[in-house]
């Protein structure tokens, strides 16, 4: 069901990245849900399972369209339309790091393509807010409150919160489900359910 071509291809492109950002941002960078996606993607392809395909594409859909749409967005009119892929246009950034992080562009088509091919499972939701509920308190807890991983610090590159750091932890495992797993779940379901 899904060509061998692009499960080799892709797990290429994920080990490539996971060594790069290995090295280079060390193993807490893996904690962002979209690394969670590319490498979980690897073995959501090799088992050809719709579960884990419907899992990771609802709990990051929202989020790597917004990546897209703010990278094309400022590459095509140079006006940002969100901070999201800002950091690819940081000169101080070497290009070849910045070009590894394309990564989110063909990971977006897969996690659809994916979802497509093998059927979106409805009952992926619970799943996806568990792995949100363990995911946000281990970003909170073991990554430097600087790299903000998952914005569980606070919002923005400010990291501005005018609360107390542990409510901004509790509004981010009730604001994740809300505004991001749910309306992606919902449109996977009505797309592709």
């Amino acid at each position: 069901m899904i060509p061998l071509w692009v499960k080799i291809g892709y797990t290429v492109m994920a080990v490539g990245v996971a060594v790069i950002y290995w090295y280079r941002y060390g193993p807490q960078n893996f904690l962002w849900f979209s690394d969670i996606a590319l490498f979980g993607m690897v073995a959501g392809l090799w088992l050809e399972s719709a579960l884990i395909a419907s899992v990771l594409t609802a709990a990051v859909l929202l989020p790597e369209l917004l990546w897209n749409a703010s990278f094309f967005g400022r590459l095509l009119s140079g006006r940002s339309v969100s901070g999201l892929a800002d950091y690819m246009f940081e000169k101080e950034r070497p290009l070849w790091l910045r070009g590894v992080s394309l990564f989110h562009i063909p990971l977006l088509v897969v996690l659809v393509w994916a979802v497509w091919r093998l059927g979106y499972r409805t009952d992926a939701l619970p799943y996806v807010i568990g792995i949100g509920w363990i995911v946000l308190p281990l970003s909170y807890l073991l990554t430097d409150p600087e790299r903000n991983i998952n914005w569980v610090h606070g919002f923005g590159p400010t990291r501005h919160r005018p609360w107390h750091p542990l409510a901004h932890l509790g509004i981010s495992m009730v604001g994740f489900p809300v505004l991001v797993f749910l309306p992606g779940h919902w449109f996977l379901t009505w797309a592709f359910g």
